[in-house]
């Protein structure tokens, strides 16, 4: 996903304070002595502690589905059956995962037929949900359990058609990782089980109904649609959508499936994407799902995609016609290799989803937009993190979070996970070369295909195939430090941007002297130039100072969701409240965390500015999908408001500016 928190430049206060009360730092040297290069600290067996399953005693092989629609009541109802692998002989129940499900009945499958089950939903915990124990005193082969979802399901947003593009028919979509697939399936609701699903969908025949699984580009609307995926995946990639939705082609097995206003726009801004996969196979094998297309969602959707296999979910906020974000792209496809194909056993070796993830990413850009644009946007990436880790509890500093570390599901994957994890795998390339790195991702992808692992698990694979193979190129401490230690290693290498140079003399020279840059030096910018430009202010301008770039760039307004995120916080700060309207409505119409979150932690800072966040939110809330609420709410809850601030002079703003750090 990009990203699951959507953090990469944002991690709130309240999020901060939480994490600290959560975490809990052990003492004493995680660092084995004498151990070879990659071993890692002796450790209790892994267990997903955000999960009720017992995958030790018994795992799901195959789901099969039968569920309804129902856009009136906003509820899925039906039934999940669930065909068994017993592992454990003495196992004789089923521990399944909920949230706020109204269970109706169970039945295990025997030579007589379904015969009841006797089973017990716990009280709901209020982060994993409720705990359905079934007992399974004949080991049956298969489960059925009947059920319906609740109205406020956190894995699902239901949509009024007026809050869609086309206004016309309503919209639903489910948002399962991390932990909310429970919310609208009762499943073994972690990645480190993996199993083949079917499904039946019943709904109103004006919708069309996806999945991530087989969608048929040539899908009619029946309001009857049935849908398979004969690979394993893990609960956190099943899908479903539902609305007014066509298809357009990009090539023979991807293309974009969108409401009729916006498909066109799409196809266009993503035409690259058969161009990705095709990079992609060259650098770590051939692409192993078949189809890879692209829904785009309406703007409520809370992060920038999510990596569905077969069926990427899409934010329409990158779609801002130069294709200058289309690197979110390029990361839900290379999910495709790091995270769907090889897969992390729990939310705590998230670097290994997401870390993989983005390295590849920075892959795919380079090869299609060249070394300089890649080169942009680790800037900006590892200049975010610097500035997040920061103020992070250690425990969470760290690649892989140390067992006995409590940490929320949501919270594990911070920009420690993308970025300090991509950061790591460029480390590794640099020491051992790119050819070397390459072939050993690429034996990596395909050793552990279609199966879940641990952060020890790669480091066992890595010391035999890389470290071992290319003695005294890395040494033990330094991998140590990587995974397990908090903060940047003094080892990290450094990236510069030639682009990013001429931007930051522009900038320095305009807070001396109030002279803007020359035209024919900004027209030439790249989103990511001027993502650097705003970056790099300041924490507060003048009044005078913004209206000037305001006029000048026409920042207020803008239709470009990364430079909004940077230029109304700062405007905010600044007590520009000639900012205040656009900012109103792009908060209230965009549902994108990442987008739209640092403008409420801004505002919440003065009593002015609260009040505006809570007149925004309740305009917002009905079109927010749930997870955003819930952010939302937990931040205006924490805030502590300060008086209006009160904007520094101009050559207060000059005499504070440093220059970007170094990357």
């Amino acid at each position: 996903m990009r990203s699951k928190l959507d953090i990469r430049r944002f991690l709130p206060a309240l999020l901060l304070a939480m994490l600290a009360v959560g975490c809990q730092r052990e003492s004493g040297d995680p660092n084995p002595v004498n151990a070879a290069p990659g071993s890692a600290p002796a450790v209790a067996a892994d267990r997903d502690e955000h999960s009720y399953a017992e995958p030790d005693k018994v795992v799901t092989d195959d789901l099969a589905l039968d569920i309804a629609l129902d856009f009136d009541a906003r509820t899925i109802a039906g039934t999940a059956t669930y065909t068994l692998q017993w592992k454990d002989p003495s196992a004789t129940q089923l521990v399944l995962d909920t949230r706020d499900l109204t269970i109706e009945k169970v039945e295990g499958e025997t030579a007589n037929g379904w015969q009841p089950l006797q089973y017990t939903l716990a009280e709901a915990d209020p982060t994993l949900g409720s705990k359905l124990t079934i007992e399974t005193p004949e080991r049956n082969a298969k489960v059925r359990v009947t059920y319906k979802t609740s109205p406020e399901a956190s894995g699902l947003q239901w949509l009024t058609p007026e809050m869609t593009e086309g206004k016309q028919l309503p919209f639903m979509f489910s948002q399962s990782q991390q932990i909310h697939a429970r919310s609208w399936v009762p499943l073994q609701d972690t990645p480190a089980i993996r199993y083949t699903y079917t499904a039946r969908v019943t709904t109103s025949p004006d919708v069309m109904v996806l999945m991530s699984a087989d969608n048929d580009p040539a899908a009619q609307r029946t309001g009857e649609y049935t849908f398979k995926m004969p690979q394993k995946i893990p609960s956190y990639l099943m899908a479903i959508a539902a609305g007014d939705l066509v298809f357009k082609p990009i090539s023979d097995r991807a293309g974009v499936w969108a409401e009729p206003a916006m498909v066109d726009r799409a196809v266009a801004e993503f035409a690259d994407t058969e161009k990705m996969i095709e990079v992609t196979e060259q650098l770590y094998g051939p692409y192993r799902w078949g189809r890879y297309d692209l829904l785009i969602l309406p703007p409520s959707f809370p992060y920038g995609g999510m990596e569905n296999p077969r069926l990427s979910f899409i934010t329409p906020t990158v779609i801002v016609g130069d294709k200058s974000l289309v690197s979110l792209i390029a990361h839900e496809l290379a999910h495709s290799w790091s995270g769907n194909l090889v897969t992390f056993s729990s939310a705590k070796h998230g670097w290994l989803n997401e870390g993989f993830t983005s390295y590849v990413e920075n892959r795919i850009v380079e090869s299609l937009y060249g070394k300089e644009v890649s080169d942009m946007e680790y800037v900006i990436s590892r200049n975010a993190l610097r500035e997040n880790i920061a103020g992070m509890p250690e425990a969470t500093q760290a690649l892989a979070v140390k067992p006995g570390t409590e940490l929320d599901a949501d919270d594990a994957l911070s920009a420690v996970a993308y970025d300090k994890g991509a950061w790591f795998l460029q480390f590794l390339e640099q020491r051992f070369g790119r050819e070397n790195f390459d072939a050993f991702l690429r034996g990596y992808f395909d050793h552990f295909a279609f199966q879940s692992v641990t952060t020890e698990q790669f480091l066992a694979y890595a010391k035999e195939h890389l470290f071992d193979k290319f003695p005294g190129t890395v040494t033990d401490a330094e991998i140590q430090e990587w995974i397990y230690a908090p903060g940047i290693p003094a080892s990290a290498p450094q990236v510069m941007s030639r682009n990013f140079g001429i931007v930051d003399s522009a900038r320095l020279a305009w807070l001396g002297s109030g002279q803007l840059p020359p035209r024919q030096i900004t027209d030439a910018w790249s989103t990511q130039e001027w993502l650097h430009f705003l970056d790099s202010l300041p924490p507060t301008l003048t009044i005078e100072q913004l209206a000037q770039l305001d006029e000048a760039y026409g920042f207020t307004g803008t239709d470009n969701g990364e430079i909004a995120m940077r230029w109304y916080p700062l405007a905010v700060r600044s007590g520009y409240t000639q900012a205040n309207e656009a900012l109103a409505e792009f908060t209230a119409r965009v549902g994108r965390r990442k987008l739209i979150m640092p403008i409420y932690t801004a505002l919440v800072q003065t009593e002015p500015g609260l009040a505006l966040a809570r007149q925004i939110f309740e305009t917002a809330r009905p079109g927010y999908h749930p997870i955003t609420t819930g952010s939302v709410e937990a931040l205006i809850a924490g805030a502590k408001p300060a008086p209006a601030p009160v904007a520094p002079a101009a050559t207060d703003a000059a005499a504070d500016e440093k220059p970007a750090p170094a990357n």
